[in-house]
């Protein structure tokens, strides 16, 4: 029972994320999932590289993971500065 309460827990967690209300600042999940991809084809390419393989990747393929990460943290920062604090008193 206990898993199944725990379970529900974090599916209803995860839809929560979608509402405009949330806490979390999407752009940064977005740029970070896309950091993690490029990290992954590195770890990828150094394994394959010590047993003597080539990694064969497109790079248009890297080349847009590298857009979106930089876009969305670039995104993500100039919202922080020019956004400002919508709860601070002017």
């Amino acid at each position: 029972m206990k898993i199944k309460n725990y379970i529900k827990q974090k599916l209803m967690a995860f839809k929560d994320m979608f509402k405009d209300d949330n806490d979390i600042n999407e752009k940064s999940v977005v740029g970070f999932a896309a950091f993690a991809m490029m990290v992954i084809f590195a770890l990828v390419d150094i394994i394959t590289g010590i047993y003597g393989k080539e990694l064969h990747v497109q790079e248009y393929i890297y080349n847009s993971f590298v857009i979106v990460a930089l876009g969305s943290f670039g995104i993500a920062e100039a919202g922080k500065i020019f956004g400002g604090n919508k709860n601070k008193e002017e």
